[in-house]
């Protein structure tokens, strides 16, 4: 059983989800917080799978919730941030400060079992479009916010060129299509990307990608 802590100033939304995962059998609604300090209390004291994290609240606000919530970093809670369609700009404090990805507040309940279901899993939620326009948004450029990550030189050619198609939101088998690789092959070097540079899982490895200047802001792929 999946257990889901929901963080919403607006009673009404933490309702609508509260009914919507009553229709998942292996989710649980486990508490419900109305500000993001009352969301950081509560994961510590309940060990939630997975909060469904609203952005914008009172007092605490989801960004810093979040950082709370992960500052033992491999924790067992995961954090869900949740959004309006205008994707406003405190998502990507959130991803930075741990968040396993973001989900639109109008999302299909389909795809919102989905994306729980990955990050209970350990894995990341990245919604290619809509994290790349977020990216180019609001990510920082210039010298001053590289200085903070790992060297890129670090990959080798082949695993630079894999981060630049997680960049670009592709999964495992379409970046395995791109390269003529198996996807087997390409797990492993998105593991190796990884590992060496220190990051958690695939949206922090978006998150650096635009940070370190290996993608830029624009991008369009191939």
């Amino acid at each position: 059983m999946i257990r889901v802590l929901l963080a919403d100033d607006q009673a009404l939304v933490r309702t609508g989800f509260r009914l919507i995962l009553a229709q998942a059998p292996d989710m649980a609604v486990v508490g419900e917080a109305a500000d993001g300090e009352q969301a950081a209390a509560m994961a510590l004291e309940l060990r939630p799978d997975v909060v469904l994290m609203d952005v914008r609240m009172p007092s605490v606000d989801g960004v810093e919730a979040t950082r709370l919530i992960r500052a033992g970093g491999e924790g067992p809670t995961r954090v869900l941030i949740l959004t309006t369609f205008d994707l406003d700009e405190y998502v990507y404090a959130a991803l930075r400060a741990g968040a396993s990805g973001f989900l639109l507040k109008d999302i299909l309940a389909a795809d919102l079992f989905s994306a729980i279901r990955v990050v209970a899993a350990g894995d990341a939620v990245v919604a290619p479009s809509a994290t790349r326009r977020l990216l180019e948004r609001y990510v920082p450029v210039g010298p001053a916010s590289r200085a903070a990550v790992t060297d890129p030189d670090v990959l080798t050619g082949r695993e630079r060129e894999v981060l630049t198609y997680i960049a670009q939101g592709l999964s495992n088998a379409e970046i395995a299509e791109r390269l003529y690789l198996s996807e087997g092959t390409v797990k492993t070097h998105v593991s190796r990307v990884l590992t060496k540079l220190n990051l958690r899982d695939r949206v922090q490895a978006v998150v650096y990608a635009y940070e370190s200047g290996v993608v830029r802001a624009g991008f369009a792929g191939h």
